[in-house]
């Protein structure tokens, strides 16, 4: 490849990375990041290609083939993932999740091969080319094209959240914040729920002057006691001082863990470095949240089971894209891919 080509890629990369790394310590909860990441990764693939030289073309076409590989995995790891989830966790709605993304990417992924392969394989370039023209035809087009856009933004968002727990952070907080989750039997910390009190604890004994913990979460109508009262008992019987512990025991969503939390905050003086400690796959919108009340924290993520994570994050992804604005995002992003890649594909 010739090397003025190579310098742009160079150039359209380190930009790329500049304006992702400015706008990210501005502001991570910004939804604008997770493209900025993806188009940075992306660029620094491309570039690391374009340095292979002369070994250029045989480097794309074996990505391109494990992309390939990796795609038809997909579908199958999400549907095993999703019958795992169903054994384990019940048929609740919010645990067909994997399950169903799986089937949906496979029935796209088989829509894909015949809008691309079927029709071109099995009648002559004239015959296609008529076929080509067809409404039932584009229409499948259009529905596959839209398959693989939600998909793609779906690895971006993944992508974020991923990125989100592997930054380095700071260890010197004023305050945590510990976000509920349902109880057993009403009255007993639950594994996804103690493993949140364990990531606190563990930054609170990193902290050089030790935070004060506020347990958030209150009771809700299958429970026996509020969340923050069974989190407040986890904490003193990890030995958490009592002095340490303001509990939040009012709220019933995010939203308010976030809000009643921040009135916590508010009736203090002083300096409110704060830290958000939720599960892994729920810090970025726990950000967003916070954002919108004007609460200025650190995300922090806890260890989830590998078998939920996937379901988990599905969830994380249709109630960030739930929102007005970013449900309008993604339907002119899909658009647009479809536009385009109509154009591609039907273009004589």
């Amino acid at each position: 490849m010739e090397k003025t080509v190579v310098v742009l890629i160079a150039m359209a990369t380190a930009a790329s990375w500049f304006l992702f790394i400015m706008f990210f310590i501005r502001d991570r909860s910004r939804y604008r990041n997770c493209y900025l990441l993806f188009t940075s990764l992306a660029l620094t693939a491309v570039l690391a290609m374009a340095l292979s030289g002369e070994h250029f073309a045989d480097v794309f076409i074996y990505t391109c083939l494990a992309i390939c590989v990796c795609l038809l995995i997909v579908p199958f790891f999400l549907i095993i993932n999703g019958i795992t989830m169903i054994k384990r966790e019940g048929t609740h709605i919010s645990h067909l999740l994997s399950l169903l993304l799986g089937i949906g990417i496979l029935v796209g992924e088989f829509m894909t091969f015949i809008v691309f392969v079927g029709f071109a394989v099995s009648y002559t370039r004239d015959e296609f080319l008529r076929i080509r023209t067809t409404f039932a035809y584009r229409l499948a087009a259009v529905a596959c094209f839209s398959i693989i856009y939600v998909c793609i933004s779906f690895v971006i968002f993944m992508l974020y959240t991923l990125f989100l727990q592997i930054i380095p952070r700071r260890r010197d907080f004023d305050y945590v914040i510990i976000h509920g989750a349902g109880l057993i039997d009403g009255k007993k910390v639950s594994k996804l729920l103690s493993d949140r009190l364990d990531k606190a604890i563990q930054v609170y004994r990193k902290d050089p002057t030790p935070p004060k913990m506020i347990p958030s979460g209150g009771q809700g109508s299958d429970e026996k006691i509020p969340e923050a009262l069974a989190m407040k008992d986890y904490l003193l019987a990890h030995g958490v001082p009592e002095s340490d512990i303001i509990t939040e025991d009012r709220s019933t969503t995010t939203m308010e863990n976030l809000q009643f939390s921040k009135d916590i905050l508010d009736s203090f003086d002083g300096r409110k470095y704060t830290a958000l400690v939720s599960s892994n796959y729920h810090v970025y919108r726990t950000l967003r949240y916070a954002r919108k009340i004007g609460l200025k924290c650190t995300g922090i993520g806890s260890h989830v089971a590998f078998y939920y994570w996937p379901s988990a994050l599905i969830r994380e992804y249709i109630a960030i894209h739930a929102e007005k604005k970013h449900l309008i995002i993604l339907a002119l992003g899909c658009l647009l891919f479809d536009a385009f890649m109509m154009f591609l594909f039907f273009a004589t």
